[in-house]
């Protein structure tokens, strides 16, 4: 499939519907106190940028985000493609852009927080296969059996 990635706000109706379909997905994993949600709120920050991927209708298939913690620091946050379009790299497509655009605002490091339980494997091939490693938790995370954190050097 060939997607398109472009940023865009996350305050519109299609973005709202995609972290909608992402927070049902999440929601019977992991219990709520160990689940790190962004709101479209949240993702509308100075700090975060949306990238949006479309399908060649236009329609949207998937989303991910860069939020930026100085120059050391990024996460990825929100990763979701639509079960429709999953193994037709539209994920990978995904995380290479918000890699490039964190390599281009200078940062060092490039992290993120995902489920530690059955309903994540597609997660971690994913971070796995783009070069990320398993690390400790970071920033406020608490260090529990429901999260696998990732990192991955940038310089």
């Amino acid at each position: 499939m060939a997607a398109t990635i472009a940023i865009e706000t996350p305050l519109t109706d299609e973005v709202r519907a995609l972290v909608k379909a992402l927070n049902a997905y999440l929601n019977p994993l992991s219990p709520p106190q160990f689940q790190f949600q962004m709101t479209v709120e949240q993702m509308a920050g100075d700090d975060t940028t949306v990238f949006i991927a479309r399908d060649e209708a236009g329609q949207p298939v998937g989303m991910g985000a860069l939020k930026t913690f100085g120059d050391d620091m990024a996460e990825v946050k929100r990763m979701y493609t639509l079960p429709e379009v999953r193994g037709q790299r539209v994920g990978v497509a995904l995380l290479d852009a918000i890699e490039a655009l964190a390599r281009q605002k200078g940062v060092k490091m490039l992290k993120l927080e995902t489920g530690n339980v059955a309903g994540f494997e597609p997660a971690w091939r994913l971070y796995e296969r783009g070069g990320f490693s398993r690390c400790g938790a970071f920033l406020d995370y608490p260090d529990s059996e429901y999260s696998a954190f990732y990192e991955k050097a940038l310089i």
